[in-house]
């Protein structure tokens, strides 16, 4: 009988494809570095949406968010809908889930909302079953936002810090002295001092570090194979960080993205509206706020110094990835476990002049970093251009540890990551539904061209990745790429005709 794989699942939020020090000299990721080396790392992944539900629901499902119905954030994933962790439990695997979810919003039918957050004697008593996961732990907030609470906060609590409230961003009636103070006039996620006050060993990033190895020290004493996703909040603004990683890089030394003049004359209009000191985006934020719908005219040494703390909270995740790594070799558990390390979704530092996700289909919000590793099953050492998406997670996984997995719209990636076969797609699709009245946007990526079609504009683009890798010139109304629009907008199609999930089999001829 072949041994079964243990599964380990690392993620970060809303980190840039570009964040890895392998890739950017200057960031200091060692051990996300040397996972890097020690498998495959893949330059083409992408998101199958660009914000947390829907992506993080995919992963789960292996369904894109127009099937699972999480189809964007302050939406709910049905409890019922078969995952990845429960398939893996009902065949022996022991399941866990430590940081970050996002399954939920934080109203409604939920676990991640007040007041339940912080009512921590539920948490002490609750770890699970939650969505196929036999054991969770769980944090809600990214650095010092209000909805703190669950087991971090018990963790915290329980560790001493008796004032944990003090350090995190006020509930109506409360006060918080040792927050950061909110920055007047800028983005909700912009903090006036970016070093945050609360002790670097009560941070989340080393509970998370702390609880993942403690899950995996359990599996192991049991001798039962595991699945475990590791899912860190950060580098998720607001920008604050506690000392030394929040002065561990010179601000003056980041080096943000920006607009290239004129770019945005080729897009629809809300591209260049963002531009604009005081934009119209009124009709696209009701019922909700339609998120980056807003201007991102942004203080270029604010930007860096955000930058500058978005680094530095890489490199305090990288050191609680490598004591991960450490323990897995310490335990003799390293040869036998898959791992794949990701992201939910990229990030705009400057780069088009923008700073918020939003429905701004760039590389920069759809491609994220992927990086495999299963020693002698992976190639170590290599640079892999074949599309991913985080869409085929669950069915590769599944089909690691021998389990059958239901009809999913995600391919098995497992017999090209093992350099058996070639790759399983060729494009990758896209979705955004962020909000009703927003401009819903849907993109498919192919190995050299990318389109985005809006459900309710007359306006989209395309892009040459192969000679316009910056993305600056916009193809859509280009009078020579009418043959090339008409060509990608079938392949869109095709693509989304072909990912049909056909969940009955046919049984007879009527």
């Amino acid at each position: 009988m072949i041994e079964r794989p243990n599964i380990l699942l690392i993620t970060t939020d809303q980190q840039h494809y570009s964040a890895l020090g392998c890739v950017t000299p200057g960031l200091k990721t060692p051990n996300i570095d040397r996972l890097c080396a020690g498998g495959t790392r893949f330059d083409r992944a992408y998101c199958p949406a660009p914000t947390c539900t829907p992506s993080r629901a995919s992963i789960l499902t292996g369904l894109y968010p127009s099937q699972h119905g999480a189809w964007t954030i302050g939406c709910k994933l049905d409890e019922a809908t078969p995952t990845l962790p429960g398939l893996l439990s009902s065949a022996g695997y022991t399941t866990g889930l430590i940081g970050k979810a996002h399954f939920q919003p934080l109203a409604g039918d939920s676990l991640e909302k007040q007041p339940i957050l912080r009512d921590l004697e539920f948490w002490r008593g609750f770890n699970g079953p939650y969505y196929g996961f036999d054991h969770i732990e769980l944090v809600r907030n990214h650095a010092d936002e209000a909805h703190v609470g669950q087991h971090y906060a018990a963790w915290m609590e329980d560790r001493g810090l008796a004032n944990w409230r003090d350090y995190f961003q006020p509930l109506p009636g409360e006060e918080a002295p040792l927050a950061p103070k909110m920055a007047e006039g800028a983005p909700y996620w912009a903090r006036e001092t970016r070093s945050w006050a609360l002790p670097e060993d009560k941070h989340y990033t080393p509970w998370i570090g702390e609880r993942s190895r403690a899950f995996i020290d359990d599996a192991a004493d049991r001798g039962e194979p595991f699945f475990l996703w590791t899912s860190f909040p950060d580098p998720h603004p607001p920008y604050t960080v506690p000392e030394p990683w929040a002065s561990m890089y010179d601000p003056e030394e980041m080096e943000p993205g920006a607009i290239t003049p004129g770019e945005h004359a080729l897009n629809a209009s809300h591209f260049a509206k963002t531009q604009q000191a005081a934009p119209d985006f009124a009709d696209w934020h009701r019922p909700h706020e339609a998120h980056g719908c807003a201007s991102h005219l942004y203080p270029r040494a604010a930007l860096k110094k955000d930058m500058a703390v978005y680094f530095g909270m890489m490199s305090f995740m990288d050191r609680e990835i490598g004591k991960i790594l450490d323990r897995l070799d310490a335990l003799g558990l390293t040869e036998n476990t898959l791992i794949v390390f990701t992201t939910d979704h990229g990030h705009f530092l400057g780069q088009h002049g923008l700073v918020a996700k939003g429905p701004f289909h760039y590389e920069d919000m759809l491609r994220i970093p992927f990086a495999v590793r299963w020693p002698g099953k992976v190639r170590a050492g290599a640079v892999n251009s074949s599309i991913q998406t985080l869409l085929d997670l669950a069915p590769t996984m599944l089909d690691a540890a021998g389990v059958a997995a239901p009809p999913m719209q995600g391919l098995s990636q497992l017999e090209h990551w093992q350099g058996k076969a070639p790759p399983p797609r060729d494009h990758a699709l896209c979705e955004n539904r962020h909000n009703p009245l927003a401009p819903h946007v849907t993109s498919y990526i192919g190995a050299r061209f990318k389109i985005s079609v809006y459900r309710t504009e007359e306006h989209g683009e395309i892009f040459d990745l192969e000679t316009d890798p910056g993305e600056v010139n916009n193809l859509w109304t280009d009078p020579g790429s009418t043959r090339l629009r008409a060509t990608l907008l079938q392949k869109m199609v095709q693509a989304i005709q072909a990912a049909e999930p056909l969940k009955s089999p046919r049984v007879a001829q009527a």
